[in-house]
């Protein structure tokens, strides 16, 4: 059993794109599911899919390179980072993503600032 699931699920990514598979596996449950639909939405996923119990992440790549050059998991079991919209983190300048789990859904931290919602900080990625 994992204790954070979203840390364990960014930390496959993350190692995935520095062995640049071309696929990531993990268990499915909705809320990975909603993070691949957000990586999805900006970018950094071509694709994903439910097979059986697990979640297929398809990375993106340009010129062979991993789009996803860098990503941190922020909140964690021990210690929750809640932001509100105007505080929300803007990785690598405004190039990277945050990851943000609001009232409405997980969504960008540009979704979620066009909104007016804050909420906890699940990640970021550049």
């Amino acid at each position: 059993m994992v204790t954070d699931p979203v840390g364990d699920f960014l930390t496959r990514i993350r190692n995935a794109a520095a062995n640049r598979a071309a696929e990531v596996s993990s268990p499915h449950s909705r809320l990975r599911e909603e993070v691949a639909r957000v990586l999805k939405e900006e970018g950094y996923a071509q694709s994903f899919r439910k097979e059986d119990n697990n979640l297929i992440l398809v990375l993106s790549y340009a010129h062979r390179k991993p789009l996803i050059t860098g990503i941190k998991n922020v909140s964690k079991p021990g210690l929750r980072i809640y932001r509100k919209a105007t505080e929300l983190p803007r990785p690598a300048r405004g190039l990277g993503i945050s990851i943000i789990s609001t009232p409405e859904g997980v969504m960008s931290n540009r979704q979620a600032r066009k909104r007016g919602l804050g909420g906890e900080v699940l990640g970021m990625v550049w």
